[in-house]
């Protein structure tokens, strides 16, 4: 079983902290980590604290988060931005002879594809 599988989908992280320790941790959760002598340990350790979190939300009422990996998405999304960045995009758009949403789809997927996003 692959760790995205074992953290249903959640991603984990692993480093060495200054006292030697090894600290084990999901990404999109980070409140929830474990720390150990080894990297091994430190997942295990990672693995009861998730399982553990879990039944806590059960027990709680609340629903267990979803990973992002996991959600679906419709591919749209709302944002708020400065007038003044609003109108100099639509400038660009019409300059371009393409749609706003094309024109900030593209531009998003740039800096994504040049690795300024992970």
């Amino acid at each position: 079983m692959n760790n995205k599988d074992r953290f249903d989908g959640y991603s984990l992280e692993t480093w060495e902290d200054t006292d030697g320790d090894w600290v084990a941790r999901l990404v999109e959760m980070p409140t929830i980590s474990a720390f150990s002598d080894s990297p091994e340990n430190a997942i295990a350790e990672l693995d009861a604290a998730w399982k553990l979190a879990k039944e806590s939300f059960i027990a709680n009422g609340e629903q267990v988060p979803v990973a992002p990996s996991r959600k679906k998405y419709s591919g749209q999304f709302n944002i708020r931005i400065a007038k003044d960045l609003h109108r100099k995009l639509a400038i660009e758009a019409e300059r371009q002879g393409v749609s706003l949403n094309a024109l900030v789809s593209n531009k998003l997927a740039s800096v994504y594809s040049a690795g300024q996003i992970n």
